[in-house]
């Protein structure tokens, strides 16, 4: 299978999981036409918000609210990893047609740069979701992939490097964000952001404005068979 980002009119597409419609909007650019499913009512409502003329319905992957082989592809991104494989993957089979595709995204830090790793281990791993980690998680969605063996291919992965300008208070401002710190208490969460900052200000690559945060975009594919 070809492994490409190009023009699509017509192509009939689920985002599942859409959260507030960041991949909906996407596809929608790319022609095809695109129906987004989220459970949240909060992330929904946003979606509806920003992409008023799209088909959003709230469901979920087990028990997704479309009619037998209605789309040519299920797409999911940072979501794939949060479904109970042995009912979405029968269900999300029942929806796409014969040959269609399934396909999870991830947008991970990449940590097979030295700096990046290092604020990995800075952060005690609530920086983001990265490369390494991803590497292990895609390998079990793949073994997970096995409880629907016969509905669709053997899972194909493939990584696209890329980056995004940043800045140290910004990436700060993200990392704040994360469920990690959320869950902690003051104290802890300004200790943690503080040895986040000093870590980006020692080091060349992010200590003078604006820098490139290396990412990669993870894929994992398969084809209903």
């Amino acid at each position: 299978m070809r492994w490409a980002l190009e023009p699509a009119p017509g192509l009939r597409v689920l985002d599942l999981g859409a959260g507030t419609g960041k991949l909906t909007g996407t596809l929608i650019a790319l022609g095809a036409d695109v129906t987004a499913v989220e459970p949240d009512p909060a992330m929904l409502a946003e979606l509806q918000s920003l992409l008023p003329g799209v088909r959003a319905l709230a469901g979920t992957a087990e028990a997704i609210p479309l009619p037998d082989a209605s789309v040519d592809a299920v797409l999911a991104g940072q979501a794939l990893h949060w479904f109970d494989m042995s009912v979405a993957g029968p269900e999300i089979a029942r929806v796409l047609v014969p040959g269609g595709i399934m396909a999870g995204l991830w947008n991970v830090d990449d940590d097979q740069v030295d700096w990046v790793a290092g604020l990995e281990r800075v952060s005690q791993g609530s920086a983001s979701l990265t490369f390494t980690t991803w590497d292990t998680r895609a390998a079990d969605i793949r073994l997970a992939a096995m409880d629907v063996r016969g509905l669709f291919s053997p899972p194909e992965r493939a990584q696209f490097p890329h980056g995004q300008r940043r800045t140290a208070e910004s990436l700060l401002a993200t990392v704040a964000t994360h469920s990690k710190l959320l869950i902690m208490d003051d104290e802890s969460r300004s200790a943690l952001l503080g040895r986040i900052r000093d870590y980006l200000a020692q080091r060349p690559e992010t200590s003078s404005g604006e820098f490139m945060l290396p990412m990669v975009t993870g894929v994992l594919r398969a084809r209903r068979e």
